[in-house]
């Protein structure tokens, strides 16, 4: 399932933010889940490869391209959590009069973008 293939209703429906006991949680649906538990598992494998590569003395080149398309993956699973957050939790709290989530997404944004 692409970044494109979860569906907006999804993450504006499943993905809720509580707060319980000073915990924040998130709450993703089962697909939603589903997808990025296989996303991540696809990761772990591609840095596991990655390690592989560097034992076997593989070409720098190769190497970096690899590294490359595991950064991409992991950005895949950042931009569904994002997109997650954005529509549900986000929304929740400006309704709620909560204005400081602003500044909140925006950190994690300038965290995102400085990779």
């Amino acid at each position: 399932m692409s970044f494109d293939q979860v569906s907006n209703q999804e993450l504006k429906d499943e993905s809720c933010c509580t707060d319980e006991e000073n915990h924040r949680k998130s709450h993703h649906s089962d697909k939603v889940k589903g997808n990025l538990i296989t996303r991540l598992n696809r990761i772990e494998g591609q840095v596991r490869g990655l390690k592989g590569l560097i034992e076997k003395d593989t070409y720098c080149d190769d190497v970096i391209t690899q590294i490359s398309a595991t950064q991409s993956a992991l950005n895949s699973v950042a931009k569904i959590l994002l997109e997650g957050h954005m529509k549900s939790c986000v929304v929740g709290r400006i309704q709620e009069g909560d204005l400081e989530v602003l500044d909140e997404v925006l950190v994690t944004i300038q965290k995102l973008m400085k990779k």
